[in-house]
């Protein structure tokens, strides 16, 4: 039994709730009893979920040789996930070594170090430090 008290326009009324049964609940208002039927609730409907069949990879049949990227010219350093921008490590004019690591990327709570993919000279950097960036991001541009 659950007592509760309530003003209603200036009026105070003491409400206790007895029984529920189904849709019917025995309410006692100032010491008068009435009997409340509850709108029903609909009826949920369960729907069935099936998951997908786990496709097993397969061992490739052949390797396909592709011809290495040329190093020379103007390559942009892309972002591999979306994130935010910690610290950028160069400055355009800077030569970079294959590997140096140029900028520190957050994704997922995880600091990630975004490494120069070849030799060259920092010609442009695309982003700045807090800047949220999506992934194919070009970064920087080594020329």
């Amino acid at each position: 039994m659950k007592e509760y008290k309530y003003k209603i326009n200036g009026n105070l009324y003491k409400v206790t709730i007895g029984e529920i049964e189904d849709n019917i609940a025995t309410v006692e208002v100032n010491g008068t009893p009435y009997k409340v039927e509850m709108e029903k609730a609909p009826k949920q409907q369960v729907t069935k979920v099936e998951r997908p069949v786990p496709v097993t990879p397969q061992a490739p049949t052949a390797t396909v040789a592709k011809p290495a990227p040329k190093s020379t010219g103007k390559s942009g350093v892309k972002s591999p996930l979306p994130g935010v921008i910690l610290d950028i490590r160069v400055n355009v004019g800077d030569t970079v070594k294959r590997g140096q690591t140029i900028i520190i990327l957050e994704a997922m709570k995880m600091e990630n170090n975004i490494n120069a993919d070849k030799d060259g000279k920092i010609t442009a950097v695309n982003v700045s430090k807090g800047e949220s960036v999506l992934e194919g991001t070009d970064l920087v541009i080594i020329e």
